[in-house]
């Protein structure tokens, strides 16, 4: 009697590259992420619609600079958008089911065994990035097993802390980390120095008459980076105004502020 095999098909080994390359300049990165993309054959590339063209320029740029005589290929996935008219925990976890199960199936289907892929993640991929959670994510399907090294590279917090010129804490101090959605609802008890991220809703706005002076920058390190800095109720209209003149005229925002309490 013939007794069909159970066996599953053997899963697919893929050796990934998650380069940090830096926020907004190619001078950003660094000797190790340089050397991992002379070392990648195959570049995926996030491509979120037109109106950021210029991140994939930057990325292109840094292929130029640092990949060498080595033929590559890139490969293009285009990224969905979340619906916002979902509950936003719900939103983005539909949002990156869809990437991964794109980034699958690029590593299964357009990756060879033995050649070396790479994604070429903006700022550090440890710092409000989603990758390396795609990566894990992708691991625990099964279909492909994925053997990363991750390169950190300078975040936009570095830069903006450097741009103004200033250290990002005080003597013993501490620096939370957040979004703009969650300023909304409120700083921590203890909480005078603050880094926002994420935030489309200038929700500094929310602290205005609490003796904030705030440290702002959008597009660090690209030649379109402006900075703005003074007490909070001093330049808060200006920010708004500046960022919004900023954004419909590139179609796209990245900014980043340190909030800190005057009186602390």
């Amino acid at each position: 009697m013939l007794v069909e095999s159970l066996s599953q098909p053997p899963v697919a080994t893929r050796r990934l590259h998650v380069i940090g390359i830096g926020a907004g300049a190619v001078s950003f990165v660094t000797a190790e992420a340089a050397a991992a993309i002379a070392d990648t054959d195959v570049f995926v590339v996030i491509d979120k619609g037109a109106d950021k063209a210029d991140l994939v320029g930057v990325r292109r740029e840094s292929l130029d600079r640092f990949a060498g005589s080595k033929p590559f290929r890139v490969v293009v996935v285009e990224d969905g958008r979340r619906d916002d008219r979902l509950p936003y925990d719900e939103a983005v976890a539909r949002w990156h089911a869809a990437r991964v199960a794109e980034f699958e199936r690029v590593l299964a289907d357009e990756v060879v065994e033995g050649e070396v892929a790479g994604i070429l993640v903006w700022g550090d991929p440890s710092l409000y990035d989603s990758t390396l959670r795609i990566i894990d994510q992708v691991n625990d399907r099964g279909r492909v097993r994925v053997e990363h090294t991750v390169l950190p590279g300078i975040s936009s917090i570095q830069v903006l802390a450097a741009r103004h010129r200033i250290p990002l804490n005080r003597i013993g101090g501490s620096v939370l980390i957040t979004t703009g959605r969650r300023l909304r609802d409120g700083l921590p008890d203890g909480v005078d120095d603050v880094v926002v991220m994420l935030d489309a809703e200038t929700s500094f706005r929310a602290l205005l008459g609490e003796d904030f002076e705030i440290f702002w920058g959008a597009y660090l390190g690209s030649p379109d980076e402006v900075l703005i800095s003074g007490p909070l109720d001093d330049v808060a209209d200006e920010i708004v105004r500046v960022r919004a003149e900023a954004r419909a005229a590139k179609g796209w925002m990245f900014d980043t502020y340190l909030l800190r309490r005057l009186s602390s």
